[in-house]
């Protein structure tokens, strides 16, 4: 079958899928995203929106009505979709990819305004040419004028120019979602930071310790996007 499929029944856990219909499912190209952190155009039609009955069907979609992901026209069946990215149909629906609780990938309904702001965690700075470079969750590299951000934070994209709207930190009060680990798809407000680690407050009001890689900072008191 090539490289543009995976067998369905080794297709990563995160994927929201039927194991037991066919053999093959459709494997992304590669992106910015890991396998388990994202899902082709073509699942997420098929398997997940309901919207195409097999992959003819998805090409017709892709081809005959506008798809954007972040604000941009997307053609490829292949093309990944991760985690915060925004989609828009032109039905006018429109879309964010979280992840649930249970450890699956989710597409939620969001609003026309919501689907034209991303929230991106920086994992990474770099001097280039005497300006700051800032590496984002997503493989985007913005280069900023004046410093101050600091990998974990979180910066606010506005789509598709993926200009900086709003700098958000990793400190106390800090609205997280979590993208890994036990408490994976949970949201919380850091009581604490502290080298690799974070203490976070949950919903209900428990003490929770996790890893600083495994929090994305949503919001400085309250989530700035929709997540479940």
């Amino acid at each position: 079958m090539g490289k543009s499929y995976l067998k369905r029944i080794s297709a990563p856990k995160t994927w929201q899928i039927l194991r037991k219909t066919t053999t093959y499912i459709t494997k992304p190209s590669p992106g910015t995203h890991s396998l388990e952190l994202g899902m082709p155009l073509s699942v997420i039609l098929k398997e997940v929106l309901n919207y195409a009955k097999n992959s003819r069907e998805v090409k017709k979609i892709l081809n005959t009505n506008e798809i954007k992901v972040d604000g941009t026209s997307r053609k490829n069946p292949r093309f990944q979709v991760g985690i915060f990215d925004t989609m828009e149909l032109s039905t006018g629906e429109c879309f964010r990819m979280t992840i649930s609780k249970n450890g699956k990938l989710a597409i939620l309904k969001i609003s026309k305004d919501e689907a034209g702001i991303k929230p991106c965690k920086i994992v990474g700075k770099t001097m280039y040419k005497g300006k700051v470079q800032l590496h984002l969750y997503d493989g985007n590299n913005i280069f900023v004028d004046k410093d101050g951000y600091k990998v974990g934070d979180t910066v606010m994209l506005s789509l598709p120019d993926k200009k900086i709207t709003k700098h958000i930190r990793l400190d106390k009060k800090s609205s997280v979602f979590l993208i890994g680990g036990k408490h994976i798809g949970e949201t919380g407000h850091v009581e604490d930071v502290s080298g690799n680690k974070i203490i976070y407050k949950d919903k209900g009001g428990n003490t929770i310790e996790t890893s600083k890689s495994y929090a994305f900072v949503v919001g400085d008191s309250k989530p700035l996007v929709t997540l479940e």
